[in-house]
């Protein structure tokens, strides 16, 4: 699924990220390739929300900077545009009756990816179409 407006950077989701640090059955391989698609068109970026929800996965700090490489994935601060947005497209989505379980910090990734232009890759394109509809998405076909 893509939108109408693309970019050569690529803002990874921390599901694409955390498929292949657990080798996922079902998602592994697709995100292997889609990541390594993003790759050849141009920059990977995380930032520190991206970051902080793969950590979960290690122990060291060590451990999560040997798997996100900095030559390999480049880090961004989060956006203060960004913040604003993320409020907005959260605060739309609880009046629409969205469950609370859904947190914001995945509101903060969308709203980033799309004040700086980035394309997103991730498998829940639903949300972030919905509320981000200016981003480019990579995601699993539906």
């Amino acid at each position: 699924m893509a939108t109408e407006r693309d970019s050569s950077s690529t803002l990874v989701d921390s599901n694409v990220l955390l498929d292949l640090f657990t080798d996922d059955p079902r998602w592994a391989g697709w995100s292997a390739g889609a990541l390594s698609d993003a790759a050849d068109r141009g920059p990977l970026i995380i930032n520190p929300i991206i970051y902080a929800e793969v950590s979960v996965r290690f122990t060291r700090i060590e451990e999560l900077e040997d798997a996100l490489p900095a030559r390999d994935f480049t880090r961004e601060p989060l956006p203060w545009e960004a913040g604003f947005l993320a409020g907005k497209a959260y605060s739309a989505y609880r009046s629409r009756g969205g469950a609370k379980r859904s947190t914001l910090p995945d509101f903060y990734i969308g709203a980033h990816a799309a004040v700086s232009g980035h394309s997103l890759l991730t498998r829940d394109a639903a949300r972030f179409s919905t509320y981000f509809p200016t981003i480019a998405i990579t995601s699993p076909p539906a």
